[in-house]
């Protein structure tokens, strides 16, 4: 047992079992796999590690953690990866392991012997600067006994922070993790299902709401969340429970789509004054669908859908309305309509996934217009920060813009 270790191990295995509960607390499931590798991490001490998610006979990446390449960034800052996807063969540490539904243990990956059938692969090392040694894998396998992904974690560290060996223990603790892990993932997916049937049921009616929409969307969100809650010492329990919840209400922004005609969701051009209009209605109808609030998802969504298209200074709709049936409740007697929200009147759920729209729409094609270049989105975003958009949540955009633009290398539309 490696020296550093100072709980006994059924205070470690109870520790996992306690870190289960937290984990099927979260609902959405990229949020749950970020937390997964965090806490594995956490329970063999390693420096750092990825998570893959099987994509029929491929593995892609998800997500990438690295202590040691984290501490060279600003505060606040994420460190950023490139996505990429192998096909499950036996030719990487980590498709051997999807493969053969086995426990990968290295105690250095340059030194792997040469009668196994995988080597490491040493590119992303030469790019980053980074030496990884230990490398203990496992697949996250459901009860069924279907292989849902791999979790990866590397360079173990012992008490004084040298990297060391994962040993005999860390392969039991990561068992019981994996096993864990996985059954939160189950739920999660059931959760993320039932949502995608709602964006479907969308995306049938409205061309333009698929899937890497919505999913880059609801990403963007909860990027630009996390540098807003740094920028505003939001805790981190508060921002952890919030995110998750984000992630899955901006998923539904555009749902209320459903309540409207055809000719005018489908209509290949732009709407007339009166066509918009009753496109506008999408927001009170989607936040309807969730008058019945029973969770923090069904308020932020009811929120979300309602309050998008508001401006930060009072000129965006539909206001202050009655979400049963759209009717103003205070009006603005110049246009003789239902008075715009103005401010931090608009919840910062709204004030957030407006932003993410926006530069989602104007960065894709419609069929109504090309997509603009990403320097003419930059900069009509910064020409509306003030009026359209929260300042401070136009601020935590370009704080993280790479994060940005790297979800949207990740979610392509399948025309493009």
């Amino acid at each position: 047992m490696k020296s550093y270790n100072k709980q006994s191990r059924e205070e470690i295995l109870a520790g996992i079992i306690e870190t289960e509960s937290h984990l099927n607390k979260i609902q959405d499931v990229d949020v749950l796999m970020e937390q997964i590798l965090t806490e594995a991490r956490r329970v063999v001490h390693a420096d750092a590690g990825s998570i893959y998610v099987r994509d029929g006979d491929r593995l892609a990446i998800h997500y990438a953690q690295n202590d040691t390449l984290q501490k060279q960034l600003p505060p606040g800052q994420k460190m950023l990866y490139s996505y990429f996807s192998f096909p499950i063969n036996e030719k990487t540490i980590a498709g051997y392991s999807a493969l053969t539904d086995q426990l990968v243990n290295e105690p250095d990956v340059y030194e792997i012997p040469l009668e196994k059938p995988y080597k490491f692969g040493r590119q992303t090392d030469v790019v980053s600067g980074y030496r990884t040694v230990s490398n203990l894998t496992i697949p996250l396998r459901t009860s069924g006994g279907r292989i849902l992904g791999v979790l990866q974690v590397l360079n173990a560290l012992d008490e004084s922070g040298n990297v060391t060996f994962f040993d005999k223990d860390d392969e039991l603790y990561m068992s019981h993790f994996a096993s864990n892990a996985t059954v939160a993932l189950e739920h999660a997916h059931l959760t993320r299902s039932m949502v995608l049937r709602m964006i479907k049921m969308s995306e049938l009616r409205d061309p333009k709401e698929t899937g890497p929409h919505v999913n880059r969307v609801s990403s963007y969100a909860v990027e630009i969340y996390d540098r807003w809650a740094f920028n505003n010492a939001i805790s981190e329990n508060e921002s952890k429970k919030y995110r998750d919840t984000l992630k899955i209400a901006s998923m539904l922004h555009d749902v209320g789509k459903v309540a409207i005609s055809d000719l005018i969701l489908k209509k290949p051009a732009r709407f007339t004054p009166e066509e918009y209009e009753v496109m506008q209605g999408h927001t009170w109808l989607g936040a309807k669908l969730f008058n019945e609030i029973e969770s923090p998802v069904d308020k932020i969504a009811r929120e979300v859908a309602l309050t998008h298209h508001e401006n930060w200074d009072g000129t965006g709709y539909p206001g202050a309305v009655r979400v049963e049936n759209g009717e103003p409740i205070k009006i603005n007697h110049d246009t003789g309509k239902a008075l715009g929200l103005k401010g931090e009147e608009i919840p910062i759920s709204g004030r957030i996934v407006a932003l993410a729209d926006v530069y989602d729409a104007l960065s894709c094609k419609r069929v109504y217009k090309e997509p603009w270049t990403e320097d003419k989105v930059l900069d009509e975003i910064k020409g509306l920060r003030g009026t359209k958009f929260d300042p401070a949540v136009v601020d935590a955009f370009f704080e993280i813009l790479p994060s940005i633009q790297a979800i949207r290398e990740r979610f392509p539309d399948t025309e493009e």
